[in-house]
């Protein structure tokens, strides 16, 4: 989604109001993320809301990119906020072989995951499809990747074919290399 590089169109202020319905969504979405919600976006600041291509909208704290949303689709955390709080996330994994691909943009596709290198959640903790997703290349710390499933969990490990996420945020892209004035 982000492929290209990107300038912020227009910059607007968020009502009080609007953001702690925002505050309230993200918490909502990362019931994990609530106790450092505050740490995030305190609820004393002043909320940025920048346009983006494609009809995305960023959410930034003192020219900080922090959330981002297409459209009606959830709010995704940027990348930052995610290596920040690695632990409040959905997490899954992938192989060796699909990184390059997941860093140069390719749509993340259900081999990635399901081979030797791939991992995907426990039984207890299977992820629906729309719901938002970190991935995790194997061998390496930080995530790669953060977007919304395309197909559910329980369905990769049936069919392991098919795309798995098709517009996400990762490491270089343009969103990544946005600078906010």
């Amino acid at each position: 989604m982000f492929k290209k590089e990107i300038s912020a169109g227009a910059k607007s202020k968020v009502k009080s109001s609007v953001q702690r319905a925002i505050r309230t969504k993200i918490v909502e979405t990362y019931p994990l993320l609530a106790p450092h919600i505050d740490e995030i976006i305190p609820k004393k600041s002043q909320l940025d809301l920048l346009k983006l291509p494609d009809r995305v909208a960023l959410y930034a704290l003192d020219n900080k990119p922090l959330f981002w949303q297409h459209m009606d689709d959830p709010i995704i955390p940027h990348l930052r906020v995610v290596h920040a709080f690695p632990t409040c996330f959905s997490r899954v994994g992938i192989d060796r072989g699909a990184i390059r691909f997941v860093l140069s943009g390719a749509t993340l596709m259900a081999p990635g995951l399901t081979s030797t290198g791939g991992r995907l959640p426990d039984p207890d903790a299977q992820l629906k499809e729309g719901e938002v997703a970190v991935v995790e290349a194997e061998g390496k710390e930080q995530a790669c990747l953060v977007g919304q499933l395309r197909m559910g969990t329980e369905e990769i490990k049936e069919k392991k074919k098919g795309v798995v996420i098709d517009m996400g945020h990762y490491l270089g892209d343009g969103l990544w290399n946005m600078t906010i004035d």
